[in-house]
């Protein structure tokens, strides 16, 4: 059919650090690859193009986000391709390691890259019997390649040998051949910062760490030792798409609630998600509130934070788009939407509703008061300000009760530091505040250096 570079379209889902791929097949016709149930711009990048969804094809049972590819079949009546060891519970063509599909000018081959989880499948995209690349989901990515600890501790190691087999696999095809990732720079599936998020065969075998390891051993012992901790929805997520997500006849709603509504559904269980930004939140919000501003890695954290089983109170300013809050919320599970609070915090205030507050300081306001830094581990590593204390933001409710009163609670930017802080007033910690940049910041006022090291 003449490929060129124009018929690939990657999508990239910055907050989760993923792509997606929409492949132009010709004659209106579309291969998706490892879409997510966020379609949105799957469909208007189609759209824009005249095409439909002939096949849904999906490298692995997914853990950061659930599959699209169940709704495009029902949509646009596409062809789910997806590993016949994948067990999966609804009508798909299921594939082994070698199996092809005529996709009509173009071929898409099956191979078997186990590790990242046991399922796991590549497919080398053939125009005639030349490779033109490979859809390696997570086998090789840029500069690394994904985690092979999802499915327990115990598996780790046993499943990072069969993804040195796997990425060697890879590896064997021609150096021109283009290596289209599923987890690039960003995604807790494991990925360096700043990587660029689609490769060359060669290229990767110039410059990707793990494939210079000198053995198997070594290639297990650096991506081993590489693995940070991951949101806990992650556990939740393969068994769903196993089984196919609920289909989604419309964007999820968000109703309106009144401040009567909001406090009824609280003393029932309900969660309350302020997305507003920082600055917003700390000036005043509903006790109990967990700040989640809506951005990138609103779903990252809603995730990571918020049981999948609570029903969901949101927050919002009037000019923030709750049909976005409401697709990532989806696209990670959570359907449990009781609505947002119209009027927000204004009209709390004015029907009597209590709030809170949080300080929120310039670096050159800290002065000696403790300080906890809530960023990743490797984050606080390269650089964080002398004596600082450390807990990830993901494991803090749980040491919550250890965290000083009148800290100043800090990330890179605000937003994290903004969650861990109302995470922490919740657990009854009082006199906080939040560091209204990062590390950067506090380096520029005091002009004294960051440590490294934990």
């Amino acid at each position: 059919m003449g490929f060129t570079d124009d018929h690939l379209i990657p999508l990239v889902d910055a907050g989760l650090g993923n792509s997606a791929y929409l492949v132009d097949l010709g004659e209106g016709r579309a291969l998706a690859v490892d879409a997510s149930r966020d379609l949105r711009t799957l469909r208007a990048t189609a759209a824009r193009r005249g095409l439909t969804v002939a096949y849904a094809a999906d490298t692995h049972l997914h853990a950061d986000f659930l599959s699209g590819a169940v709704q495009l079949s029902a949509d646009d009546g596409a062809t789910v391709l997806a590993s016949a060891a994948g067990r999966r519970a609804f009508a798909h063509t299921g594939l082994g390691d070698g199996d092809e599909v005529d996709l009509g000018g173009l071929t898409l081959r099956a191979l078997a890259t186990p590790g990242h989880t046991d399922e796991h499948l590549s497919f080398l995209l053939l125009d005639g019997t030349r490779e033109l690349g490979v859809f390696s989901g997570g086998s090789i990515i840029v500069g690394s390649a994904a985690r092979t600890d999802l499915l327990g501790a115990d598996r780790a190691e046993e499943l990072a040998r069969a993804q040195y087999r796997s990425v060697r696999r890879i590896a064997q095809l021609p150096a021109e051949t283009a290596l289209w990732p599923t987890h690039g720079a960003g995604s807790f599936c494991s990925a360096p910062p700043r990587a660029e998020r689609t490769s060359t065969v060669g290229a990767q075998k110039r410059t990707n760490n793990l494939l210079a390891a000198a053995d198997e051993d070594a290639f297990v012992a650096a991506l081993l030792g590489s693995l940070g901790s991951y949101p806990a929805y992650f556990d939740r997520l393969a068994e769903i798409n196993r089984r196919g997500p609920t289909l989604l006849d419309a964007t999820p709603s968000v109703p309106a609630l009144s401040p009567l509504d909001v406090r009824r559904l609280v003393e029932a269980g309900a969660q309350v998600v302020d997305v507003r930004p920082a600055a917003d939140f700390a000036s005043g919000h509903i006790p109990g509130a967990l700040s989640n501003p809506l951005r990138e890695q609103f779903a990252t954290w809603l995730g990571w934070l918020v049981p999948d089983d609570a029903p969901l109170v949101f927050v919002a300013d009037p000019g923030q788009d709750l049909a976005d809050v409401a697709w990532q919320a989806a696209k990670i599970g959570y359907e449990r939407i009781a609505g947002h609070l119209a009027g927000a915090m204004d009209a709390w205030r004015a029907d009597g509703g209590p709030q809170t507050t949080l300080g929120f300081l310039t670096a050159a306001a800290i002065g000696d008061r403790p300080v906890l830094d809530v960023r990743q581990d490797a984050e606080f590593t390269a650089g964080h300000l002398p004596d600082a204390l450390h807990t990830e933001l993901g494991s803090l409710e749980g040491v919550a009760d250890t965290a000083p009163d009148g800290a100043v609670v800090m990330c890179g930017h605000g937003e994290r530091a903004m969650t861990a802080a109302s995470v922490l007033a919740r657990a009854g910690r009082t006199g906080l505040a939040v560091l209204a940049g990062g590390p950067g910041d506090w380096t520029r006022v005091t002009g004294r250096a960051l440590e490294e090291g934990t």
